[in-house]
């Protein structure tokens, strides 16, 4: 063969030789059977469709519903910590005792801007020499059972009269007497005046003494057990400048105590 022939057959030996080379790349390359593709399947599926959560608006608040007396809003009472946990039922043998409901206490309403107007306002009282604390402890916000937040009077019959500066609209008193432990105070009377002597425009709230013992007239209102609420009083918007509160012991001894009053209402216009 001549240069030429021989150049010419070499190319087509390699051109042979590559194309086996690309026929077996391919053939390795040919699809293989599908694996299982649990997890890449799921990275490409349409995620499914999220229950549907009613909206909730906590913002809201309650007063805001239909049912709420126009024009009024429930007053803000700050709660001292509970100290017990359920109602003994032995109370000496007290039969006017309201039966503890068992939950707490509905919001009571009053018109807008009422406000505890008995915070640091002076108070006097029957016994002006308290057993232990001092009388100006039962209007300075502390409402807490503990040691040196309550004010102990001597026993007997013995009040507390707080001025409130001013005539106000009264719309609700609270009274917490003692709530360290579940107590009956006997007795209590809570009136209202526009005197310090409580001689003009005299009006009673709220009296339990059932036999007209303490010398204010036969109540008809229920004995209660003290507890972290309080007492809330409806007032009823009675107008009045000077809150007293009376009792007579309880059933636990003959002394008195308070621990705060708080006055809810609004100045008179």
């Amino acid at each position: 063969m001549t240069g030429t022939s021989v150049y010419i057959v070499k190319s087509i030996v390699l051109t042979a030789v590559l194309g086996l080379v690309v026929s077996a790349g391919c053939k390795k390359s040919s699809p293989q059977p599908q694996q299982p593709q649990t997890a890449s399947v799921s990275k490409t599926e349409t995620p499914a469709p999220k229950p549907v959560i009613p909206e909730v608006n906590i913002a809201t608040p309650k007063t805001t519903d239909v049912n709420s007396p126009s024009g009024l809003e429930p007053i803000a009472i700050t709660l001292p910590k509970p100290m017990f946990v359920g109602t003994p039922q032995n109370f000496g043998g007290i039969t006017n005792l309201e039966q503890p409901s068992g939950k707490l206490r509905e919001p009571f309403y009053a018109p807008k801007g009422t406000a505890n107007v008995a915070l640091h306002k002076p108070v006097k009282g029957s016994d002006e020499q308290p057993i232990i604390g001092e009388l100006k402890m039962l209007t300075d916000g502390d409402k807490e059972a503990a040691d040196g937040s309550f004010v102990e009077l001597g026993p007997g019959v013995q009040n507390v009269t707080i001025d409130l500066g001013a005539p106000h609209n009264i719309y609700a008193i609270v009274i917490w007497h003692y709530h360290k432990q579940p107590r009956v105070y006997k007795d209590v009377v809570v009136q209202v005046a526009d005197d310090a002597d409580f001689i003009t425009n005299v009006k009673t709230i709220f009296n339990n003494d059932n036999d007209n013992s303490s010398g204010f007239g036969v109540g008809q209102d229920l004995s209660y057990v003290e507890t972290a609420e309080g007492k809330l009083i409806d007032a009823k918007g009675t107008v009045a400048r000077y809150v007293r509160c009376s009792s007579n012991g309880s059933n636990s001894n003959e002394l008195n105590n308070y621990i705060e009053v708080e006055v809810y209402g609004t100045p008179v216009k």
